[in-house]
């Protein structure tokens, strides 16, 4: 989903397209939720990968809930084109926030009994701490983002330094540590964890009401109620679905706060309907590069830890 806003956002900027608040908002509260997925995964199959398996049937329970919230949203468990160009493909529906609500509202207790499970057990912490460490000019150097780049003692979050989507409206704090080794990514991670968890409830607090979409009948699908009864919107929805829409001239680089660091989409369009170029800069790609140094001096078994502690994905990766 993460991947999906990146796009429409740099697409928005050349359209120079104002987006309703309300779904602004939703798309806040979506990313967040993406997040707790994200960082589920994450702590989960770390855990599992260094011999706690009971946390990864733990964290896979609490996951499901979010990917059906997902799916009572937009009928799909993975979100994929859920956010548009213009906004969003549908509001919310009914019960929704009830649902987000009773979920976030057991969700800490959650994370404690992780933490219960993982921060003070001994085997754990002796195959974390004072492993894989990077430092913070390192860091930089390999361009490293996200969770691992805060680790380090770097305190860049593009969510409140580059903000998007209304992000400046939110109230969170940004988890640093300055140790740099797995441990502090351990607890950096669960701790942006709680923090999404307040972001999510501030978006249900002030959700705001209004229209999901922008006022762009050359760029937006109409609505199909319109669609049945007004010419306009059938011949707009017409050459939308047929020819696309045209997109100005220009070349715009577009960057958000995904689970594992900044995602970037450099997009170049020559005025048609299709993008000329798209460029995308995943966080996982970075990051790797700075596996040999992390592991320098350690065992073979603390590779694993490390590479887990960095959350990476082959697909971001292997393109």
């Amino acid at each position: 989903m993460t991947n999906n806003l990146c796009y429409c956002l740099a697409v928005e900027k050349l359209l120079q397209l104002e987006i309703p608040e309300r779904a602004q908002w939703v798309r806040v509260l979506l990313n967040e939720l993406t997040r707790l997925n994200s960082h589920l995964i994450w702590l989960g199959t770390h855990a599992m990968d260094i011999g706690a398996l009971t946390v990864f049937l733990y964290t896979f329970r609490e996951r499901e809930d979010i990917l059906r919230i997902f799916e009572q949203i937009s009928g799909q468990r993975m979100m994929t084109s859920y956010f548009r160009v213009g906004g969003l493909a549908l509001d919310l529906p009914l019960g929704l926030f009830d649902t987000v609500q009773s979920f976030i509202k057991v969700l800490p207790e959650k994370i404690d009994e992780y933490e219960n499970l993982l921060t003070g057990n001994p085997i754990f912490m002796n195959r974390l701490k004072n492993v894989g460490t990077l430092s913070a000019a390192d860091a930089i150097a390999f361009g490293v983002t996200g969770p691992p780049l805060r680790a380090s003692g770097i305190d860049w979050d593009l969510r409140r330094d580059m903000p998007y989507s209304s992000y400046e409206k939110f109230k969170f704090e940004v988890p640093i540590s300055s140790d740099g080794d797995v441990w502090a990514r351990y607890v950096v991670r669960l701790r942006e964890m709680r923090e999404s968890v307040k972001i999510c409830q501030q978006a249900l607090d002030g959700m705001p009401e209004g229209p999901i979409k922008a006022d762009a009948p050359h760029v937006v699908l109409p609505d199909r109620e319109k669609m049945k009864t007004q010419m306009e919107a059938l011949i707009y929805h017409f050459k939308i679905v047929t020819e696309g829409f045209q997109v100005p001239a220009g070349e715009v680089y577009q960057a958000v706060e995904s689970p594992r660091g900044e995602m970037g989409y450099y997009v170049v369009s020559d005025g048609t309907a299709k993008p000329w170029r798209v460029h995308m800069r995943n966080p996982s790609f970075a990051t790797l590069q700075a596996l040999e140094t992390m592991c320098v001096g350690r065992l073979i078994a603390d590779v694993v830890a490390v590479i887990g502690s960095i959350d990476i994905v082959l697909g971001e990766i292997d393109r």
